[in-house]
């Protein structure tokens, strides 16, 4: 049977410990960065299994998205690559991931097990509430991400959309100046799939960057991708560091944000925009999304904004919130995606879903996040609604129980 979504690239758990403060040496206290499979401490399987169980550990990258897609009742499969070890043939960090997606609904056939890499993995250092600790990722297996196998298991799943996570965080998968994720993901739009592709380049300091108005070379590989992609959302640091890296370095480091956000998304509608088929480009802000809808027709629109009606103050952890918006978003074009083809996609709606299951998330307990998402048609339910919620219980009540 076809499925909905396949998500593909960046299968990683994420260990939180107080323990792990070797992470602020590695990043800075409170940074996040990719570091190589040479850094990884050395802790033995037992050892991680051990902070497994007794410490907080989710699934990171797909497993921010595929599961709650799930739950939403879409047909999802991720497909990534897993290490090898003793835990039914998978290493600790890898059974974790397979059991969490397979346990939440997920198809997880095609995954593939590397016989030499482990899998990808993030130490997160637990400080006290309202302090930031150190974000160590190691991409490990994700490294090797190879297009040529997956183009197989793109053909056999038959996906509506195709997901790929992340540009900038796989040597393999970056190769050939991006061109080769470019061509992968073009062989996926010319067969009718709709495509989005999530940026992440873990790069310093996003605010001393964009204020000296820094180009960043990770950026670079969004240069032969963005016209192929039909969805593009990025968070407002990363689209002020995109447009300098892209449209000329300096030209975003002392702009309001309204300025930054609508700068930069005529930018990528002007140089990555494309006749005949439509394309959404949009920037997470904590407030809510900017939105450039543009229907393939050839015309571009004016910048718009949808405040969220389900923002939560005073939530701490964040790590997930933006894939998470996007979990929502995807799951709403999924369901209509001939509107999308035809131009009539209602943006504001889709971003309402994407502002409330990101909501959901963030604020559920770290062990049971997946659990707070309903049916896709519940979450379009209570956006259509109308209801504005302040207290994240009530909304939990209602989405739970509101009749379709």
């Amino acid at each position: 049977m076809a499925v909905d979504v396949f998500l593909l690239n960046t299968s990683v758990v994420d260990i939180r410990s107080s323990d792990f403060a070797f992470t602020d040496a590695l990043v800075g206290p409170g940074g996040l960065a990719r570091c190589s499979t040479a850094q990884m401490p050395d802790y033995t399987q037992e050892q991680l299994s051990a902070y497994i169980r007794c410490g907080v550990a989710t699934a990171g990258g797909s497993g921010n998205t595929a599961p709650l897609l799930a739950h939403a009742g879409l047909r999802v499969a991720v497909g990534s690559y897993l290490g090898a070890g003793q835990y039914g043939g998978l290493d600790i960090q890898g059974r974790t991931f397979y059991d969490l997606l397979a346990q939440n609904g997920v198809d997880l056939s095609a995954t593939v097990i590397h016989p030499s890499l482990p899998t990808g993995t993030t130490f997160i250092h637990q400080r006290p509430a309202g302090e930031r600790g150190g974000i160590a990722y190691f991409p490990n297996a994700n490294n090797d991400f190879d297009f040529a196998r997956f183009r197989g298991e793109v053909e056999r799943l038959d996906p509506k959309i195709v997901y790929y996570m992340y540009s900038g965080l796989s040597e393999r998968g970056d190769a050939n100046e991006g061109r080769d994720l470019a061509a992968f993901i073009h062989g996926c739009r010319e067969h009718g799939r709709l495509t989005i592709v999530d940026s992440h380049t873990l790069c310093g300091n996003p605010q001393e960057l964009i204020r000296t108005g820094a180009s960043v070379a990770a950026y670079r590989l969004l240069e032969p991708l963005l016209d192929e992609l039909d969805i593009f959302f990025t968070s407002v640091d990363e689209a002020r560091m995109i447009r300098n890296t892209l449209e000329g370095q300096g030209v975003d480091n002392g702009e309001d944000v309204y300025a930054s956000v609508e700068g930069y998304l005529h930018f990528v509608a002007a140089r990555f925009g494309r006749v005949g088929r439509p394309q959404l480009f949009g920037v997470t802000v904590k407030r809510g999304a900017y939105t450039l809808w543009l229907k393939g027709d050839g015309e571009v629109g004016s910048v718009h904004f949808t405040a969220s009606r389900y923002r939560i103050d005073g939530v701490v952890d964040l790590v997930g919130a933006g894939d998470s918006f996007r979990a929502g978003v995807v799951g709403y074009i999924a369901h209509a995606r001939d509107e999308f083809l035809t131009g009539r996609l209602n943006v504001d709606e889709a971003v309402q879903v994407g502002n409330l299951m990101a909501t959901l998330y963030v604020t559920a307990p770290l062990e049971h996040r997946y659990g707070a998402i309903p049916s896709l048609a519940q979450l379009i339910a209570v956006v259509r609604s109308g209801a504005s919620y302040t207290d994240i219980a009530m909304l939990l009540r209602d989405v739970r129980t509101l009749q379709v």
